[in-house]
């Protein structure tokens, strides 16, 4: 058990430095190009992983997208450029943080309606049960028998 609390911090301090998934082929000679790339490439979402950015994303397809990001600013793009680019192409699911308008508004919304949806279950159920609305059955006597034979038993 030692062991692996042992391993778990190794893990927990070593998280910070792990690797990105940008090859060295694909980094930029100029500095400033290539952190425009990495910032843009964090703010976009890996279409085959969903849940990483291209930047620590490992497929395929997020390295075609880390590699369009890096010529379009080799081609003298700006940053907004790249993103309508990258948008017009695969619409805003690729951004890590969609913007809030009319195309997006259910999925900035959809949490907040399954927190009331639960909460309304939870009021719903606790009314029903001050209500007496759920009875319990009373025991049959082949059950009642069974619980008599365990209740002696301890």
């Amino acid at each position: 058990m030692r062991a692996f609390f042992k391993l778990l911090l190794l893990v927990l301090v070593l998280a910070p430095f792990a690797a990105r998934a940008v090859e060295p082929s694909e980094i930029l000679p100029d500095a400033r190009l290539e952190a425009r790339a990495r910032a843009l490439s964090t703010n976009l979402r890996c279409l085959v992983c969903q849940n990483q950015s291209i930047d620590d994303s490992n497929a395929p397809l997020a390295k075609d997208l880390r590699v369009i990001v890096r010529e379009r600013l080799t081609a003298g793009d700006s940053d907004a450029q790249v993103m309508d680019y990258l948008v017009s192409r695969y619409g805003d699911f690729i951004l890590l943080s969609p913007p809030l308008k009319a195309g997006t508004i259910l999925l900035w919304a959809s949490p907040f309606g399954v927190l009331l949806l639960g909460l309304g279950w939870i009021a719903w159920a606790g009314r029903r049960r001050r209500n007496g609305s759920v009875k319990a059955e009373p025991l049959t006597p082949v059950e009642a028998a069974k619980l008599s034979s365990i209740l002696d038993r301890q």
